[in-house]
């Protein structure tokens, strides 16, 4: 059974940083692509940003230069670098394994985190 555990969200005033991890286990990373997703009140999940197999990366607009993804296979763990936060970055955020269909990424598991809050605002 795959577990999806992430830390490191909370209260954090406009402009400032956080450091996001997730931590997997039932699953080894390092040959999937993984993925960090927001869910603002009121709105659909969305993926912000994308780590593939071989650590090339990929951001939703709204975050590029701002937010930096990266892995840690040996310790089955992913991290999501804010800097420069926003009030519209506010959101639960959550991480899952991606599997790839055409284009687009998706959710390869259904079995969600119980995602980490964040929240800015001074």
């Amino acid at each position: 059974q795959v577990q999806l555990v992430e830390s490191g969200g909370g209260l954090v005033q406009p402009g400032g940083s956080l450091r996001l991890s997730c931590t997997t286990s039932g699953t080894i990373i390092y040959m999937l692509a993984m993925g960090w997703y927001r869910q603002a009140p009121g709105k659909e999940r969305e993926l912000v940003a994308v780590i593939a197999s071989e650590d090339s990366t990929n951001y939703a607009d709204s975050v590029k230069g701002r937010f930096t993804i990266s892995r840690d296979n040996a310790k089955n763990t992913v991290y999501l670098q804010m800097n420069s936060l926003k009030p519209e970055d506010t959101a639960v955020y959550y991480c899952n394994a991606l599997r790839r269909a055409g284009s687009s990424w998706h959710p390869r598991y259904g079995d969600w985190g119980q995602g980490t809050q964040v929240t800015v605002s001074s």
